[in-house]
């Protein structure tokens, strides 16, 4: 999907967003809070002294995650950025104040080197050409500071539910999954180390007393959706 095509939707995401996951039983909201609080448990478990105090949240749309980033990290400085110019207008729109919206040219981060102290991306990539995707990890590590983070949350092709929402969302429509070992050597293979996978989201809403047990099943492949997390 190129900036057209996100433009396109801008407008209409959250609408097509909700409709395209309720048979999950929930909003989209639930799948934005579980990302970014499992990116606290994440900052947590680094050594003491790592201080994550600017966090780059990449292909960031409207900023649906700005509220939980707010919750989880108050003092975190927040940078969305996004090729959609409708994307980032709503969200500055949604979010003025303490939050940084910044146009990407698709290609290379607008940032210095070591910029930030992780970096996050939200199911962003199976929007991008498989071929694009080794310069812009690269690019995502470049602007990591040493010893930063970076977690890629996508959707898991393992798990036939999450492959038919993705057939039948409008928005993508253009979409590739990517399995998650491939994932996990693409970051290797650009200098990430020590990349992990987990698995998430096994239970819909009418399961939900089976959740705390979710921790414990991010070995399973079968999870809807799996993030990445690595080291700089």
């Amino acid at each position: 999907m190129d900036q057209t095509e996100f433009d396109k939707f801008a407008e209409e995401y959250e609408l097509l967003h909700r409709a395209n996951i309720a048979a999950s039983g929930e909003p989209p909201e639930y799948f934005a809070e579980y990302k970014i609080r499992d990116l606290k448990r994440l900052v947590c478990g680094e050594p003491a002294g790592f201080v994550a105090a600017r966090c780059l949240d990449f292909g960031a749309g409207v900023g649906t995650t700005v509220p939980f980033f707010r919750s989880y990290f108050p003092a975190m400085r927040i940078t969305c950025i996004d090729v959609s110019m409708k994307s980032l207008a709503i969200g500055r729109t949604n979010f003025p104040d303490g939050i940084d919206f910044v146009a990407f040219d698709g290609a290379r981060l607008p940032f210095a080197n070591g910029t930030f102290d992780c970096v996050f991306a939200a199911c962003v990539f199976h929007h991008i050409p498989a071929e694009r995707h080794a310069s812009l990890f690269a690019e995502l590590r470049r602007v990591l500071r040493i010893d930063g983070l970076v977690m890629i949350f996508e959707h898991n092709p393992l798990n036939p539910l999450t492959v038919r929402a993705v057939n039948t969302c409008p928005f993508d429509e253009n979409a590739s999954l990517i399995y998650a070992h491939t994932l996990r050597s693409h970051l290797e293979a650009v200098g990430f180390s020590r990349p992990q996978i987990k698995y998430r989201v096994f239970f819909p809403r009418m399961l939900r007393w089976l959740r705390p047990m979710e921790n414990s099943l991010g070995w399973l492949p079968f999870g809807a959706q799996y993030y990445v997390s690595a080291k700089r």
